[in-house]
């Protein structure tokens, strides 16, 4: 239980910090030093906590209650998930209560005939995952976050992850929707229905808005079948455009269920850290992931056959198929333990994506880029490179403030971001813009788009109450 005191922060008036607690308690209405350290901050560690409270709401009526006292009062709220976010869209850094949905996080049972769940917007997506297994089906967005990410964050930010190449993102498998606004009304969007064509969609403006117009606060989403016997192959690959040549041959010859890649150094910080054995006694400049389902032993040989002939054509080094699930898993974490193993040197993370084809222009082009800006730093790539989304992240080093290393990279991001607006790209793939993008978001949004996105907020949020600051200024 947290400690019973009062509010601490000039910030919040004393009426309505008496009305929270009224309608929430003490219990969950948190303003402690180490929950406002816990709940006001993402992934993110560029950016300090600065929340006056923490408000842990039960049910859909007290959001409505404190969305209605946030604006009697004129406070800012920011909707929070798992806050596994990693570009500040969780953070409250000015003073901003923190709405934390985690416990609202009741899935209800499967709709078998339907194909469907509904849950609340706190439930953890690997709980989803799990509760649609136990009846023989799947919910198919994954990411290395599952464990801990929350559907609502998840739907907020349209996450993407590993399978996108055949399951495609979070806005694929949203049927419905309900959400409360900035003016505590709440609003059912679509109904959980396949067919609706009824004029305006407002639930797609909801997903990926990132906390900007309201707060999710349960959805549907549709299920489907499991792929039958993943197998997944690492292949070892000298060179980036070899690494497409494989994508294009892996996407005529098998059931592609994931392509991704990265980078020597990646592999060679997982492998440190976790005392796993690497996949091969040689080393390469990129590994490639490749997950397909294995319906047959036609398809197994089919795919050794095509890994014979990308050998023979020179695109591919060495290779290692899985031959059982506990095999399948270990291959996996090469890629999935990158982004936890390297946030111990907290590292400046650019998500940038162009098309398929296209990945290995902008790969060169921002190559170039680090080559002449950061060669005293490490540089750990990887990404899922089936959908032309390319993950940079360097290294902060030792001895170096964090102030000073934003500053460094973000100086360098500009640079960037041209190369990444000059293929029609974008500046954020899937983790969003949040705080730490929206200075450059005039790289991938013009000022038309930009404008509009403004008057949809003032429609939803007339006060300005959800996630100030975010995505772009008011």
């Amino acid at each position: 239980m947290a400690d019973k005191q009062p509010v601490n922060s000039s910030r919040l008036p004393e009426a309505m910090g008496a009305s929270l607690i009224e309608l929430l308690g003490h219990e969950r209405f948190l303003t402690d030093s180490h929950s406002l350290q816990h709940y006001g901050r993402d992934w993110t560690r560029f950016v300090a906590p600065a929340p006056s409270g923490v408000l842990l709401p039960n049910s859909i009526g007290e959001i409505q209650a404190i969305v209605h006292l946030a604006r009697k009062y004129g406070a800012k709220l920011v909707p929070s998930g798992g806050r596994t976010g990693l570009s500040g869209g969780a953070m409250a850094a000015g003073g901003e209560l923190v709405l934390s949905l985690e416990r609202m996080r009741k899935i209800s049972p499967i709709n078998k005939a339907g194909r469907s769940v509904t849950c609340e917007a706190g439930a953890i997506t690997a709980q989803i995952q799990q509760a649609a297994a136990e009846e023989g089906l799947m919910y198919p967005v994954d990411f290395a976050s599952s464990g801990s990410s929350q559907i609502g964050g998840n739907i907020a930010t349209n996450a993407g992850g590993i399978q996108v190449i055949r399951y495609g993102m979070t806005r694929d498998w949203v049927t419905g929707l309900k959400v409360v606004t900035g003016t505590s009304e709440l609003l059912e969007l679509n109904h959980g229905l396949i067919k609706n064509n009824t004029g305006l969609d407002f639930r797609h403006l909801f997903i990926g808005s990132e906390g900007i117009l309201g707060v999710i606060v349960e959805a549907t989403l549709a299920l489907t079948d499991p792929p039958t016997n993943p197998r997944v192959m690492v292949l070892g690959i000298q060179s980036m455009p070899a690494l497409m040549e494989v994508l294009a041959k892996c996407q005529t010859r098998l059931s592609v269920l994931a392509f991704e890649f990265f980078s020597d150094l990646a592999l060679e910080k997982v492998t440190a850290a976790h005392s796993i054995q690497p996949p091969f006694q040689e080393r390469f400049p990129y590994y490639a992931l490749v997950e397909f389902e294995s319906i047959s032993t036609a398809a197994e040989t089919q795919a050794l056959e095509l890994v014979e002939a990308c050998m023979a054509a020179g695109w591919v080094e060495d290779a290692v198929l899985s031959q059982n699930e506990s095999q399948r898993r270990s291959l996996w974490r090469l890629r999935e333990d990158i982004s936890e193993t390297i946030a111990q040197w907290t590292p400046y993370k650019n998500d940038i994506s162009t098309t398929v084809q296209q990945a290995p222009e902008l790969l060169s082009s921002v190559d170039a880029l680090v080559a002449q800006h950061y060669t005293d730093l490490d540089v750990v790539w990887y990404g899922h490179i089936g959908d032309g989304n390319l993950h940079l992240n360097i290294l902060k080093p030792d001895g170096v403030s964090v102030g000073a290393f934003e500053e460094r990279c973000k100086a360098v991001s500009a640079h960037l971001f041209t190369a990444v607006q000059n293929l029609g790209g974008s500046i954020s793939a899937e983790h969003g813009v949040g705080l730490l993008k929206k200075e450059f978001l005039h790289f991938s949004r013009d000022e038309a788009e930009i404008s509009l996105m403004r008057g949809i907020k003032a429609q939803f949020d007339p006060d300005g109450i959800f996630n100030p600051g975010k995505v772009f200024d008011a």
